[in-house]
């Protein structure tokens, strides 16, 4: 909390530590995953349409978000600049396929799933806005505790919302990869907005269901409780998909709000030492 004078801290006062991963997997020949690291965007977009629609789809969605971190956006206006991104990313993909023809000759076709977190303030406090366009994860771990914030915006999870099949049962559901809401597509956009105080997400999880449909979240939550160093969170991960039999492009990006915690504190001393002993930054 403030004291009297104090000046509230902004977004450019959080500290963010961040690894990713990312891996082709053990059948696909092409990774149309995409991903962005610049603090404070972070971006995970899984492509579709094949080795010449997917992977250039997720790779323009993540150039729109590079470029809002890049210009810098007003973070009491979070909602507004991701939905402005978004909407260029859309307009871009209508373009491309406008003028591009696919490899088996007809018309050029791509889409992106896209999950997204961006730092924004609310009454000038730091907060995290977490968005969701179809069936790649955002979670929150906390204390321990992994917590999945975002929902599946696909046909399996509709399924399982009404009761009709279980968790277990969309596993293995011949129309699991589905989605309902992409970008690409001719729907309206209408990603799902979460904000989540940085207390109730001290490391958060950006992953491709690559991942997630072979991953159970028990056994993400092991790995992410394991490693305090993000990187290696977040390439144990991917390994664990990979381990399970790597049917899917799989990419996992992991943050963790440093500046949150007390200073004197054991966890983030030594998540901090862990850092800098790998960068090679202790004296």
């Amino acid at each position: 909390m403030n004291g009297p004078g104090d000046a509230p801290a902004g977004i450019d006062q959080v500290e963010l530590h961040y690894g990713v991963a990312t891996d082709v997997g053990l059948v696909r020949e092409v990774n149309e995953d995409s991903f962005l690291t610049e603090p404070p965007v972070f971006v995970v977009a899984d492509g579709m349409g094949g080795h010449d629609g997917g992977d250039i789809a997720s790779r323009i969605v993540v150039e729109e978000f590079a470029r809002l971190a890049e210009a810098g956006y007003d973070p009491r206006r979070g909602r507004d600049e991701v939905m402005g991104t978004l909407r260029a990313s859309q307009r871009r993909l209508s373009e491309y396929g406008a003028t591009h023809r696919g490899s088996d000759g007809g018309r050029w076709h791509g889409g992106t799933t896209t999950v997204v977190a961006i730092l924004e303030e609310e009454d000038a406090v730091p907060q995290w806005l977490l968005v969701n366009l179809g069936d790649s994860r955002i979670y929150r771990f906390a204390q321990g505790e992994l917590c999945r914030v975002s929902t599946d915006h696909s046909v399996v999870q509709e399924l399982v919302d009404s009761g009709r099949i279980s968790e277990d049962e969309a596993l293995v559901h011949p129309e699991r990869h589905i989605v309902t809401r992409a970008l690409g597509g001719p729907d309206p956009l209408v990603p799902d907005f979460f904000r989540v105080p940085l207390a109730d997400a001290e490391r958060v999880l950006l992953c491709s269901d690559g991942v997630t449909d072979l991953v159970r979240d028990a056994e993400i939550a092991d790995v992410l409780g394991a490693h305090p160093d993000p990187r290696d969170a977040a390439r144990g991960v991917v390994e664990k998909a990979l381990a399970a039999g790597g049917i899917d492009n799989a990419t996992a990006l992991v943050v963790d709000v440093m500046g949150l915690a007390d200073d004197r504190s054991h966890d983030l001393r030594r998540r901090r030492e862990s850092l800098h002993e790998k960068l090679g930054a202790l004296p």
